[in-house]
């Protein structure tokens, strides 16, 4: 499984994706890669292409609560040299290398975006540390998740 954290920690909330992308890569788990980044790019698509299971997380304006977590399908999106969507991603992946792992996105809910400065606000550490708690009960749980696992899930499709 590969676990891709991305966003800007230099505005604020914004930096979700990488915390909580170091708080699971500190914990070792086994079978489990992590990638920390400022974006996605084109170039992640060859390190999707190789895992089974893709987990992306972002920071999130639209999580109905703590965090959201969906699957996430190939789609159609803007494509340019930096700024891709998970769906874009994963249509890459497909395309160039014939590969559909499965994918879920997790959006950690944040206040503070846009301003320039390092550090979560209080409720985006809340968040956090909810958002950490659910993946690691889910990561020990991933057979039951591809076998009837009945936790909500909400499908996601182009927008990150």
């Amino acid at each position: 499984m590969l676990l891709i954290g991305y966003g800007n920690s230099g505005r604020g909330d914004d930096g979700l994706g990488p915390a909580f992308a170091d708080r699971i890569e500190s914990a070792g788990l086994p079978g489990l890669s992590v990638d920390i980044d400022y974006q996605l790019t084109v170039d992640h698509a060859l390190a999707v292409s190789e895992a089974d299971k893709v987990v992306f997380v972002d920071a999130s304006l639209e999580a109905e609560g703590a965090y959201d977590f969906g699957e996430v399908r190939a789609g159609a999106g803007t494509l340019t040299s930096h700024s891709l969507t998970p769906a874009t991603v994963l249509a890459l992946a497909k395309t160039l290398y014939d590969s559909e792992p499965e994918a879920y996105l997790l959006g950690i809910a944040g206040r503070e975006f846009g301003e320039v400065k390092e550090g979560l606000s209080e409720t985006a550490r809340s968040n956090l540390d909810l958002a950490e708690a659910f993946f690691l009960q889910w990561y020990g749980e991933t057979d039951s998740v591809t076998s009837g696992w009945q936790q909500p899930v909400r499908t996601v499709t182009g927008a990150a």
